[in-house]
């Protein structure tokens, strides 16, 4: 993962929880970086234990706080100097997450070595989509429900989002109903 990534990790966890818990987390997470380089690649270990001693820590499971990361994540990136890309990318949610993979797409241009997830949406209705999630990483599922209920706020949108199948139960991807109703 990039830096970027386990900065927000930081970050999110800096303003929602003070500075001494973080140090608490990467001690318990055995990290010892100093500072996260946002375009240099780290290890997937770092990030999967960083989650692993927010949830011993914070006492909230590694699934919330995935979900609460990617909901973080939308915000975050768009004030990292992401904002304009993901303007770009629609004006509504469903246009949106029709093109994730063309914003990953932009994105790898800065960072070269980019693994990014693939994004497809099928069953598009008015008010409904399927979302599938396909990735070669591990542990990051939770992380889309949190995206997506994010992007529903930066598109004044409301969201509900059900798993409907599961890769780690012998699926071959993730798929997500999402449901929505612009404000």
């Amino acid at each position: 993962m990039y830096g970027l990534v386990n900065k927000a990790i930081q970050d999110m966890v800096c303003d929602r929880f003070g500075e001494k818990t973080w140090i608490q987390i990467k001690q318990q997470a055995e990290v010892n970086v100093d500072v996260f380089i946002r375009m240099e690649g780290y290890p997937d270990d770092i990030t999967h234990r960083l989650v692993k001693a927010a949830s011993i820590v914070l006492g909230l499971s590694p699934t919330d706080i995935m979900q609460a990361f990617g909901e973080y994540w939308v915000q975050y990136t768009s004030d990292e100097g992401y904002g304009e890309m993901m303007d770009m990318s629609g004006d509504t949610l469903p246009e949106f997450l029709e093109n994730l993979d063309n914003l990953h797409a932009r994105v790898g241009i800065s960072f070269p070595q980019l693994q990014p997830p693939s994004f497809e949406c099928s069953d598009m209705e008015e008010n409904s989509l399927n979302l599938h999630y396909r990735s070669t990483r591990n542990g990051l599922t939770p992380m889309i429900v949190g995206l997506v209920k994010g992007l529903g706020k930066k598109f004044e949108t409301e969201v509900d989002i059900t798993q409907t199948q599961n890769r780690d139960q012998g699926d071959e991807h993730d798929e997500f109903l999402v449901k929505y109703k612009p404000n």
